[in-house]
């Protein structure tokens, strides 16, 4: 008689427990001297505090950032190792553009759906002031040749041949490789297709400020940020702004008069990190911590930017009625929507999308459009337009504050999350209030 293989345990979902970041810092500001792995460790130092699980080894952490050093080649695990966590904690990097912290929130929660970990921590972290600085083509052959001289006076002859122009850094470009053009100047030939007109873009930048000013001062980040080298609050949060105010501005991407896009309703480059702590209902109960939400499902899509005709940045246009099908859910099925405001023109270029029946049946496939929803739930705690966006870090920040609004909601509440990413892709997900 054959011996009976054990039964695999059915799928659970994962719980989002809650989660920690830094204030977020305008570029060469207050962080300008800070790491990528000094900023990643003060965020899962705050989560370890916060939670009491200094010395707990949890199953595994799952952290990355877009712009990293060759120092950083094991970012979140130097990080782990400096941090208050048990150091048998193992842990990785992940990078899918600006939907990298989302990403990893994905693959945690499912080795914890699948039995595989009990618990994890997920985030990112970016700094635009620490950039990298890369050696021409030029100069990093004249090293090498340097590096494998035999002799001191063969290392002289090669150090000799050097000449000044040979001394120059590759400056680091915020264009996509196969474009030369910026993110922003993407988004400009998007909003000019879609209609978006300055006033709806500066409308939604200033209810951003005003969201987020109001949340801070009310104390819902209280127990989801914590102050980090002198900072307390994001500081590019302006809690004047306004749309006169805003309507001052010049346009910074686009051309001629139709240009829209200026510094108020574009995200600026920001240094920062987040993260998010996740486990079982069993691990949870067991360390005495409330469950905020369930990780439904998610989904990415890519969009061909380049010989296709779409968009940059509008992948998760394609990606959330994916996540809806499978889910049998409407667009309108939810009570909260995060759609990251990587411009304010991506945000309302996506809902015109899901609103137009042509895209809806030409591009998705659908027998009619997904419609419009309640623009009353939409980043209610303001986003990225007002924290500002350090590109991996984007992900832990937004998926903390949905699952802390949807725990307030009560059970079985539900929030949408579409953060659009460079290379034309999306990562969006449904978390579920417990």
């Amino acid at each position: 008689m054959a011996a009976s293989r054990p039964r695999r345990p059915a799928p659970r979902r994962a719980a989002v427990l809650g989660g920690n970041r830094i204030p977020f810092a305008r570029a060469n500001g207050r962080y300008a001297r800070a790491s990528n792995q000094d900023m990643l460790t003060a965020a899962l130092d705050g989560l370890v505090a916060r939670f009491g699980i200094a010395g707990e080894r949890l199953g595994e952490v799952a952290a990355g950032a877009v712009l990293k050093h060759s120092r950083d080649f094991n970012l979140t695990r130097e990080s782990v190792l400096g941090s208050a966590l048990d150091p048998a904690t193992p842990a990785y990097d992940v990078q899918q553009a600006c939907g990298t912290g989302l990403e990893t929130v994905v693959l945690t929660a499912n080795k914890i759906a699948l039995g595989q970990i009990e618990s994890a921590a997920a985030g990112g972290v970016d700094t635009a002031s620490d950039a990298p600085i890369a050696v021409n083509e030029d100069l990093r052959r004249a090293l090498l040749a340097v590096n494998s001289a035999r002799t001191t006076s063969g290392k002289v002859r090669a150090l000799a041949a050097l000449r000044p122009g040979q001394v120059v850094p590759e400056v680091p470009r915020n264009v996509e490789p196969r474009t030369g053009l910026s993110m922003g100047e993407h988004m400009a030939l998007t909003a000019r297709e879609w209609g978006i007109t300055r006033e709806d873009q500066d409308e939604l930048a200033a209810a951003s400020h005003r969201h987020l000013s109001a949340a801070y001062d009310r104390g819902f980040f209280d127990d989801l940020v914590t102050p980090y080298l002198g900072l307390t609050r994001d500081d590019n949060l302006r809690p004047d702004s306004s749309t006169e105010k805003l309507a001052t501005l010049s346009p910074v991407f686009g051309k001629g008069e139709g240009a829209t896009m200026t510094a108020g309703n574009s995200t600026p480059l920001t240094d920062g990190a987040s993260v998010v702590l996740l486990g079982s209902d069993e691990w949870a109960a067991e360390h005495q911590l409330p469950v905020l939400a369930h990780l439904v499902d998610a989904e990415t899509a890519a969009v061909d930017y380049v010989h296709g005709g779409e968009g940059l940045l509008m992948a998760p246009a394609y990606a959330v009625p994916r996540l809806l099908a499978r889910q049998g859910l409407t667009l309108q099925d939810f009570d909260y929507y995060e759609i990251h405001e990587a411009f304010a023109a991506t945000v309302l270029s996506t809902l015109a999308a899901w609103e137009d029946p042509d895209f809806c049946a030409g591009r998705l496939g659908l027998d009619a459009p997904l419609g419009s929803i309640d623009r009353s739930r939409l980043n209610v705690n303001g986003s990225s337009l007002a924290a500002g966006h350090p590109f991996a870090a984007t992900g832990g920040r937004i998926v903390a504050t949905l699952s802390k609004l949807l725990h307030e909601k009560g059970p079985g509440s539900r929030g949408l999350i579409s953060i659009c990413a460079a290379g034309g892709q999306g990562v969006v997900a449904i978390l579920e209030g417990a």
